[in-house]
């Protein structure tokens, strides 16, 4: 998996100044729908915030859905699609999730190499090229 495998989601997100006047416009309720769902895509598939306009519909979302997002600030538009405003702010960088599972990769195979060859092996610091270690 290239990206996160949860996204933080603010508790206060109903009471969000942006999401009330979200939702007392037209159609308001659909696009908040859309504003969750990018949140979930773009932690998914590590874009950083980044909704390209190809995936709109993969977000349930409509363009009229992308320009009321922009229209109360929780999208800013480019010119290939949209960012989630303030996702650097509030979200994890997908290259901090990789660093992490990069670390847990390896504290995996240090345990393994302990629990199944004994503490001196150390098999484990040798790269993961998917060959076996051999004793």
């Amino acid at each position: 998996m290239a990206g996160l495998p949860w996204i933080r989601f603010d508790t206060d997100l109903p009471d969000n100044p942006k999401v009330l006047a979200l939702i007392a416009r037209r159609g308001g309720q659909a696009a908040a729908f859309v504003y969750c769902c990018g949140l979930a895509y773009s932690g998914r598939h590590g874009t950083d915030g980044f909704i390209p306009a190809a995936a709109l519909p993969r977000v349930h979302g409509r363009r009229a859905d992308a320009t009321a997002l922009v229209a109360v600030g929780l999208w800013d538009e480019t010119d290939d699609g949209w960012f989630i405003h303030g996702w650097d702010e509030y979200q994890q960088a997908s290259s901090t999730s990789e660093v992490i599972r990069g670390k847990k990769r390896e504290a995996s195979r240090k345990g393994n190499c302990v629990r199944h060859h004994g503490e001196s092996c150390g098999c484990w610091k040798r790269p993961a090229d998917g060959l076996r270690a051999v004793r």
